[in-house]
Formats: C-alpha cells, sequence, structure tokens
C-alpha cells in the first residue's frame, strides 16, 4: 500500500468503529439471540433503500426472529454504553495527528448516530446517517453524501467497512475499501475484494505514516 494515496478515510461505524455486537447480544439476553437478531436486521437494512425509521427496522427484525419487538426500545435506552473496538481510538488518534480527514457513513438515524460517534472517542469531521442521506447503504447516496461532507474525491478516500454488505455499496462509488472484519462475516457473492481484510484497524497507521 503507497502512503499518501488517501486524504480523508470514512468508516463505518457501528461495526468497523465500535463494538455494537456486543450490546445487541447483550439487549438480547445471548450471543446466540444476538446475532440471530442482528443477522436478520442486516438482512432488512440491506434490501430496504429508501429510509424508514432505524428502530422500526430494529423492531422487524427483533420479531421475524421469535423475539420482542420492544427489544429495539431497550437496545436505543443503551446506546451510550457504545464501546470502540480495541486500539481503533488510538489508530484514529494517529490518522487525525496527521491531518487525516475522518468520517463515518453510518445505517442509524440521525439522533443515534450522533449518540455513537460519540462514543469513538475522536473527533470526526463528517457524521452520515441513513435518515440524513434518505438511504441506508449499500445505496450510494449515502457513501456520496459522506464524501461530499468531507470535501474529497473518491479517488482520494478510503472507506473502512464493517459490514460485508458496506462492500457492495463501495464499489458502487469507486471507493477503496478497508474490511475491518471483527466479527468474521460472510461477503455477499460477487462483490469486489477489498484492499485489505483484517481482524484490526493497526495497519492503517502505517498505510498514512508520512515517513514511509
Amino acid at each position: 500500500m503507497t502512503p499518501h494515496r488517501f486524504d480523508a478515510v470514512l468508516f463505518d461505524l457501528l461495526t468497523a468503529l465500535l463494538d455494537s455486537w456486543s450490546l445487541w447480544d447483550s439487549v438480547a439476553g445471548s450471543e446466540a439471540a444476538g446475532r440471530r437478531w442482528r443477522a436478520e436486521y442486516l438482512r432488512i437494512t440491506y434490501r430496504t433503500g429508501v429510509y424508514r425509521p432505524y428502530e422500526d427496522l430494529v423492531a422487524e427484525a427483533a420479531a421475524a426472529v421469535g423475539m420482542p419487538r420492544r427489544l429495539a426500545a431497550d437496545l436505543e435506552d443503551r446506546y451510550g454504553e457504545l464501546r470502540p473496538w480495541p486500539g481503533v481510538t488510538e489508530t484514529l488518534q494517529t490518522l487525525a495527528a496527521r491531518s487525516v480527514r475522518l468520517g463515518v457513513v453510518t445505517n442509524c438515524s440521525e439522533r443515534l448516530g450522533r449518540i455513537a460517534a460519540g462514543c469513538v472517542g475522536v473527533e470526526l469531521q463528517a457524521v452520515v446517517t441513513a435518515e440524513r442521506a434518505g438511504f441506508y447503504k449499500p445505496d450510494p447516496r449515502p457513501y456520496r453524501l459522506g464524501l461530499q461532507a468531507l470535501g474529497v474525491e473518491p479517488s482520494r478516500c478510503l472507506f473502512v467497512a464493517g459490514s460485508a454488505y458496506d462492500l457492495v455499496g463501495t464499489a458502487r462509488v469507486g471507493l477503496a475499501t478497508y474490511w475491518h472484519d471483527r466479527v468474521g462475516m460472510a461477503a455477499p457473492d460477487g462483490v469486489s475484494p477489498p484492499l485489505a481484510h483484517a481482524t484490526t484497524l493497526d495497519p492503517l497507521r502505517a498505510w498514512f505514516d508520512p515517513s514511509a
């Protein structure tokens, strides 16, 4: 990877930066229940397109796997408990110190997206939610709005995916993608391979090392 190829980085928020999976598991009562609920939510979101309230999709996913719809409200109430994956805050602090512009594009409501962004521990120049964009990823519009917010062309911006579904959307926009795969997701059939597929963000420090 050539250092300085990119001027900015857009991140998925709720999987690439934050361990939202553990929070879903906790709200659901077990890891197995949380993973079923989250997987169904991802399937629903992938085919939704035009924005509908995030909380409704979360409730629909719970009901679809035989869990109470009220869990969506429980999850919302606990959004402030979200925490970054180990090493994430330190990596973002390193990039920010090197004047790399940082933003997030997240499938979330505006209010909850702001709460989640505040849990990262680093100031972000752009926070784009599905509600703000009017569409859920992997529709191209949220990614394009993120690029616009950072004032950067796709060729000068790296996208850090958390969900495998981001690989579909970033390919449509022409965004080079680093897949931060903490949870071992399977990629959809036919997607373009990422530049890198790793379980940590640590390599990004070398990618943006001005002395390299």
